[in-house]
């Protein structure tokens, strides 16, 4: 079947398309950048990237009309528009618009479980999409999940933040609400296994794990895994913004996010029973198991995903590469170095392996200190680290920066700073001539912009001459 999937940069969307093609499906990956896209999707026959913005109902031309099934992966935990629920609701009726106008037969869409009278603004934003993908075009599935758990993902890696930071714990109220986590993999079954099926045409239904668990019980299994000893007191008087605050000087979720976390764990997730495990042959792995299993994936550093790529927990951008890919020339202040290389391959490993764990090989504690800086301004930190340890693509989060290019054959990789600045930095490793040049270029706004690089001028002669000075260096 010819399929489109939307949201293909995303957690599921990105994790869904290697499935659908062990299927024989001919994916259609929709992705507003093309930069974004995985370049393996490039050498694939069986993979077409098109790009579009649901948005932007001109973009949609080029989608092709030879489609089959199309899913819906399109949504946002972030809170920065004010008119969230609006554009939310204007991208499912211009996808619904589009896919009315091809030969899709059927729309899978991914929602969340609304059973409570209260929802959170975002489990109500996407009940609301759900009607409007409604069409007497094609037929409609909706599957209404429950707490996604699995490598990478936010739930997964929120609770990991705390259960190996916090030995001891005092949380908020809201860690007694009641939940059903479900396994990534499990929604990837739900998923995969939907597509062309007849029996699940215009029809909802739950999917969930096989426990009822608080949160609180879920940070305590989680440190079971992990063999780690934790104690966890919850008080009444912690407000929504407290929570939070906590949840964003602890974790690696943006202030943002975590409000949204906050307002939607405040409301019980607690699924239907249907007979949806039987029709498609689906176990649900218990809590546990989910957690067991992600951490197999870190273990073997093979992380298809992770929510911290998302442009949700940028500081700065939104989706278009394109616009800073681009370095500017005029009114900028450049730090500019070079080294000869002993040996070139040596160099390309180290650089795709910076950040993270590795640190940044010289004055690591100086990023750490500029991490929690930018933390206390409302900043990201350095907590996203990044999703894998030895690779690099185009739209990753890597602790502060995000991957703007990164070619190795081109022997090329270029970082955007996400943190809080009065201006705009790039951060640029090239190596041309056997020579290593490192580039970090900052664009003022205004007079505090100015004086800032003369403030931290001193610190970057210290920091990047170490820091090329070990890239260059052998083994």
């Amino acid at each position: 079947m010819n399929i489109l999937v939307t949201g293909t940069t995303g957690y599921i969307g990105k994790r869904l398309i290697p499935f659908l093609l062990n299927e024989g499906h001919t994916v259609i990956c929709v992705v507003r950048d093309r930069l974004r896209a995985d370049k393996s999707y490039t050498e694939d026959e069986n993979v077409y990237v098109i790009e579009a913005d649901f948005l932007k109902p001109e973009t949609l031309k080029n989608i092709p009309k030879r489609i089959d099934v199309a899913y819906y992966l399109i949504h946002s935990m972030s809170n920065s528009s004010k008119d969230f629920e609006q554009l939310e609701e204007r991208c499912a009726i211009n996808f619904k618009d589009y896919i009315e106008t091809t030969n899709a037969k059927q729309v899978i869409y991914l929602s969340g479980i609304t059973n409570e009278d209260k929802l959170s603004k975002h489990l109500r934003s996407r009940k609301n999409v759900e009607h409007q993908l409604t069409s007497k075009k094609y037929a409609l599935t909706i599957f209404k999940s429950g707490i996604i758990v699995g490598s990478g993902s936010s739930s997964f890696e929120i609770i990991r933040d705390l259960v190996e930071k916090l030995p001891f714990m005092i949380a908020p109220k809201w860690l007694n609400t009641k939940t059903q986590p479900l396994a990534v993999r499990d929604v990837l079954a739900y998923l995969t296994k939907a597509a062309g099926n007849e029996a699940l045409y215009n029809i909802k239904c739950d999917v969930f794990g096989p426990e009822i668990i608080t949160y609180k019980e879920m940070l305590m299994q989680f440190a079971e895994v992990r063999k780690l000893k934790r104690s966890i007191i919850t008080v009444p008087v912690m407000t929504p913004k407290l929570s939070s605050y906590w949840l964003y000087f602890v974790t690696s979720t943006s202030y943002k996010l975590a409000t949204s976390l906050v307002d939607s764990m405040g409301v019980q997730i607690i699924g239907k029973p249907s007979n949806i495990n039987d029709l498609l042959d689906v176990n649900p792995l218990s809590y546990k198991e989910a957690v067991e299993l992600a951490f197999e994936k870190i273990e073997q550093n093979s992380i298809i995903s992770s929510w911290k790529d998302s442009m949700v927990s940028s500081g700065r951008l939104r989706n278009n590469l394109h616009k800073y890919i681009n370095v500017p020339k005029f009114g900028c202040y450049k730090d500019y170095k070079e080294r000869p290389i002993i040996n070139s391959e040596n160099t390309v490993e180290k650089i795709w392996s910076i950040g993270g764990k590795n640190g940044w090989y010289y004055g690591t504690f100086l990023w750490r200190i500029r991490g929690y800086i930018d933390k206390l301004f409302g900043g990201i930190g350095l907590r996203r680290g990044r999703t894998s340890s030895t690779e690099l693509y185009a739209g990753d989060a890597l602790d502060f920066w995000r991957v703007i290019f990164a070619n190795k054959s081109q022997q090329k990789l270029l970082l955007y700073a996400e943190m809080k600045l009065p201006g705009e930095a790039w951060l640029e490793f090239k190596i041309e001539d056997d020579l290593l040049k490192q580039t970090a270029t900052f664009r003022p706004r205004g007079l505090w912009g100015r004086l800032y690089w003369y403030s931290v001028l001193p610190f970057h002669g210290f920091i990047f001459n170490g820091m090329i000075n070990k890239l260059t260096k052998g083994r």
